[in-house]
């Protein structure tokens, strides 16, 4: 799973160090995680934006991040 978090300032400004951090804990849980980080995706009013094996996710937060990702995980597994 190749998760891209915006580098953006407008996503940096809305805490997207914090979902880093969050992704980074989850991966002891996840470990088919890749993490890295990208330029902006064009939708910086609905930051932070988080990007899943090409699926742009809005107002992504340390809060929600494991629930995207389990749904991420969910239609992977649907597409199989």
């Amino acid at each position: 799973m190749v998760v891209r978090v915006c580098m953006g300032s407008s996503c940096h400004l809305k805490n997207s160090y914090r979902v880093v951090q969050k992704l980074e804990e989850l991966k002891q849980k996840y470990p088919d995680i890749s993490i890295y980080g990208s330029l902006c995706f064009g939708s910086c009013s609905e930051g932070v934006c988080v990007q899943i094996d090409g699926k742009l996710y809005k107002q992504v937060s340390s809060k929600n991040i494991e629930q995207i990702i389990l749904e991420a995980k969910n239609e992977s597994n649907h597409l199989e």
